[in-house]
């Protein structure tokens, strides 16, 4: 990794006043055909990875190797195309998750039809399907994962020991897949750094059940949701006809707790993470406006819930006009509140500027739930924003889709494209009060680290993140107190240490052995 960068080094400044960002750039990418971007992350050399799908064998997609091929494009910081790749065979392979691992590399969930080209050892029906590739797009290892009916990833994740966890929904009973509930359950697997197996999960009832996402937390174990349709087994206190449904996981895959969200609409979780205080955050879409929702504007809002470390609602939102809304992707920001994007046909209610037809919408929720700030970005046409990160200059990229080509659009190449937009900073902030050096020994280190500050003796609040902030581990340590580092992948990591005056402390760790 030949550039160091970390979005959270930021979360030290001060606060500003917010005005909505604007386009820095916007590059859509494509062919004649239909496009879908999924899953946008961002790069340790300061650039971008974006997954999806790709029906074209034209313009930017080049030979297609059957019908839908996943699809992955590496930008620079500037939108430039570094690499662009299809991987499949000859039937249906779609890509959904990808994320940057430790090598410089990348590791990419989809779902596959195929046993011919990239794809070996399909299962029968539609597989998961996980591929690692190197820094430059060339295919390491596949692996097909499910059994003789249909299976499906949606979100991966990297794990502090060099392996993967990922999420799904199953229909299998054979094969990879062991203790299905009924028709369709939530499916988590984890894998180790080699892509075996080293448990898999079967979650939900006797009805449909749909996994969508998943994310580590500072306990070592998984946070996990989506939409129940069943009230048995697994899924408990049911709302309505479709509730999100969270699950909190230990590290070996077993609840220890669930929660059903909703009313008696229907109502779906596509994204969760732990929050920076150990609770949580959840984003997706509700058709209610009774049992946990208020607010609801009409037809289908996005709705943000901030749930506790136990799964207790905190706070809720629901987001949009009269007419149907979509939330896609959530994050929190350095500032301790939340940016999410998804897709909007209103223009009224929270929502202003609508282009025509449908819009990708931004917006930007404070900690404690409260409308910022929201901005439409799109064309005549079908614009959608599916994936969503704040920047190392506290700006943003989004991730999306779009049928249109004009407004904010320019260059479709015909049908639907991949639509990347980078936006602006909300506001150059007032004041950047420097962070103070934090010292760690040993460094490297193989087993524990002591932490040290110079000039406060209170616990101090430590966080622990990889080069692209992804939390691995965090806890509370006394001043020279110890912290145990020993399940860290060896690599370079960002030690963020706050004191109870408010004060941060950040230095680099260097893991090895």
């Amino acid at each position: 990794m030949s550039k160091f960068f970390c979005p959270l080094c930021f979360f030290i400044l001060s606060t500003s006043v917010l005005a909505q960002p604007t386009i820095q750039w916007q590059k859509t990418l494509g062919g004649t055909d239909y496009e879908e971007v999924r899953s946008v992350q961002l790069t340790t050399d300061g650039g971008f990875i974006v997954a999806g799908t790709a029906l074209s064998d034209d313009g930017d997609v080049g030979a297609n190797y059957g019908i839908y091929d996943a699809w992955v494009v590496r930008l620079d910081s500037t939108g430039t195309v570094v690499w662009k790749k299809n991987y499949g065979g000859s039937n249906f392979d779609q890509a959904y998750s990808i994320q940057q691992t430790p090598d410089g590399g990348f590791v990419v969930a989809g779902n596959s039809e195929s046993n011919d080209g990239d794809v070996s050892g399909n299962h029968g029906d539609e597989d998961a399907w996980v591929l690692k590739l190197d820094s430059e797009g060339n295919v390491q290892w596949q692996k097909c994962l499910g059994g003789s009916k249909r299976d499906r990833a949606w979100n991966i994740q990297l794990t502090p020991d060099g392996g993967y966890v990922m999420i799904g929904e199953s229909r299998s009973t054979d094969g990879d897949v062991t203790g299905n509930h009924g028709v369709e359950d939530y499916w988590v697997v984890k894998l180790s750094a080699t892509a075996q197996i080293e448990w898999q999960k079967s979650l939900g009832g006797s009805d449909f059940d749909h996994g969508y996402t998943i994310s580590t937390t500072s306990d070592g174990g998984y946070i996990v949701a989506g939409e129940a349709q069943s009230n048995d087994g697994d899924v408990i206190n049911l709302d309505g006809g479709l509730d999100a449904w969270v699950v909190k996981l230990n590290f070996e895959g077993k609840i220890l707790w669930q929660r059903a969200l909703g009313g008696t609409l229907l109502d779906r979780a596509n994204e969760i993470h732990q929050t920076r205080e150990g609770g949580y955050i959840l984003f997706g879409g509700t058709l209610s406006n009774d049992g946990d929702v208020t607010g609801n504007h009409g037809g289908n809002d996005m709705w943000a819930v901030k749930l506790s470390e136990n799964g207790n609602i905190e706070w809720q939102r629901a987001l949009g006009g009269t007419s149907e809304e979509y939330g896609q992707s959530i994050q929190q920001t350095v500032d301790g509140g939340f940016i999410a994007t998804g897709f909007v046909n209103s223009n009224n209610g929270d929502i202003t500027g609508n282009h025509g037809g449908r819009d990708l919408w931004v917006i930007k929720l404070s900690e404690g739930g409260n409308l910022l700030w929201q901005k439409t970005y799109g064309g005549t046409s079908t614009d959608r924003g599916l994936s969503i990160k704040q920047t190392s200059d506290q700006g943003y990229i989004v991730a999306g889709d779009t049928w249109s080509n004009n407004g904010d659009i320019n260059g479709n190449h015909g049908s639907s494209d991949f639509w990347i937009v980078k936006l602006s900073p909300e506001a150059t902030p007032t004041s950047a009060p420097q962070s103070q050096p934090l010292t760690i020994s040993p460094n490297p280190a193989t087993q524990s680290i002591t932490l040290n500050i110079p000039t406060e003796t209170s616990t101090l609040k430590v966080r622990i993140t990889d080069l692209l902030g992804r939390e691995l581990k965090q806890q509370s340590v006394l001043n020279n107190g110890t912290m145990d580092v020993s399940a860290l992948p060896n690599g370079l990591y960002l030690v963020t240490a706050t004191a109870r005056s408010g004060q941060v402390y950040i230095g680099k760790l260097r893991k090895e052995g």
